[in-house]
């Protein structure tokens, strides 16, 4: 885990949340009360968020205990305990919600990426998410997705060449995008692989012409036109497929031979899981 990342994100959260005060539990609870609280599952799934949640308790209060139970990547089912927490009432109730949506957000995410996970099993074929994700939570989801058994694609736009469809547009072609991508790699002396998308098997022809890439996302292809890229590519090159895949046909989708099916889903539809923080 990037603590450095966590402890920004912890912070900024928090002034969010707590601005000059956790005014309801200043005023009802006396200082110094002591109290003991539970995370309570209700839902079903992957538990997500748990070591997060310790960097979250510390932060808030040092002085906070946490008891795990269940770890990151634990399948869980309503009322088992992930975690006791024990301390300051009035920190456990300033740290409690923030704890909860984080980790009703990755567990949703974990258990989405763990369904398509079983989905894809005795195939050769990984699940990848993208970039479509909640603002200031990627790092967070992303997490989530590997908790789940997926792997991450790029990170951001700085640390990977992806040409899409709009910049080979924008460049004049197929093959002025690869060149002008390795002459930009070539004058900053940068070192970043190069995936390249394309639209049609007339494009991936132009593509295995010009070569010099790593990988090659095949987007919107049939089932038929898939098969007919993979088998034209070779292995010569990683494959990724993606558009038009549903946890219907993405098991058909991993059967003609890509290497990876990237699901912006996983990010940017899930469904959090219930869990709860309830006093002792």
């Amino acid at each position: 885990m990037d603590k450095k990342y966590i402890h920004s994100f912890i912070a900024n959260a928090l002034a969010e949340d707590v601005g000059d005060g956790d005014h309801t539990s200043l005023a009802t609870i006396p200082a110094g009360t002591q109290g003991k609280a539970r995370l309570l599952v209700k839902d079903t799934g992957i538990l997500a968020g748990v070591e997060l949640s310790l960097e979250i308790f510390k932060q808030v209060d040092p002085n906070l205990k946490v008891n795990v139970l269940l770890q990151d990547g634990a399948a869980i089912k309503p009322k088992d305990i992930a975690f006791e927490v024990e301390g300051d009432a009035q920190s456990i109730l300033t740290a409690e919600r923030l704890v909860l949506n984080c980790m009703q957000r990755m567990s949703g995410v974990a258990t989405k990426t763990h369904g398509i996970v079983e989905l894809l099993k005795g195939t050769n074929t990984k699940v990848l998410d993208t970039r479509k994700t909640t603002p200031g939570m990627r790092y967070l989801e992303k997490l989530a997705v590997k908790i789940g058994g997926g792997v991450n694609h790029r990170f951001g736009l700085f640390d990977m060449i992806l040409i899409k469809d709009n910049h080979v547009d924008y460049s004049g072609g197929i093959k002025q995008a690869i060149q002008n991508t390795k002459g930009y790699l070539q004058k900053t002396g940068k070192k970043l692989a190069i995936e390249i998308e394309v639209r049609n098997l007339d494009e991936l022809q132009q593509v295995l012409d010009e070569g010099g890439i790593d990988r090659i996302l095949i987007d919107n292809f049939d089932l038929e036109n898939l098969s007919k890229a993979v088998d034209m590519i070779g292995g010569k090159y990683e494959t990724e497929a993606s558009g038009g895949i549903t946890i219907d046909n993405i098991r058909q989708y991993a059967d003609c031979g890509v290497d990876y099916i990237s699901v912006g889903a996983l990010t940017h539809s899930v469904r959090s899981l219930d869990l709860s923080l309830k006093a002792v």
